[in-house]
């Protein structure tokens, strides 16, 4: 039960941690989602959007940062 515990702690931290990036980078004006690379196609019946490059970034974040957390708790 502790670990499952211990889980659920990191896990709302790291939401607590996202969530306040994602909020300062639309403080300070980063364009997360309209960066270079993101596919936009518009027609006249719809449109289509892909944030590729965005994804990119929040995964190399996103990976950076849970590393950082296993290589902290295995010590």
């Amino acid at each position: 039960m502790e670990t499952i515990a211990r889980y659920l702690i990191i896990g709302g931290i790291v939401l607590i941690l996202i969530g306040g990036g994602i909020y300062l980078a639309a403080k300070f004006g980063i364009p997360l989602g309209r960066l270079p690379g993101d596919i936009r196609i518009e027609g006249e019946n719809g449109s289509f959007y892909f944030p590729l490059t965005s994804s990119i970034l929040v995964s190399v974040i996103l990976t950076i940062i849970f590393n950082l957390i296993s290589r902290f708790l295995n010590k």
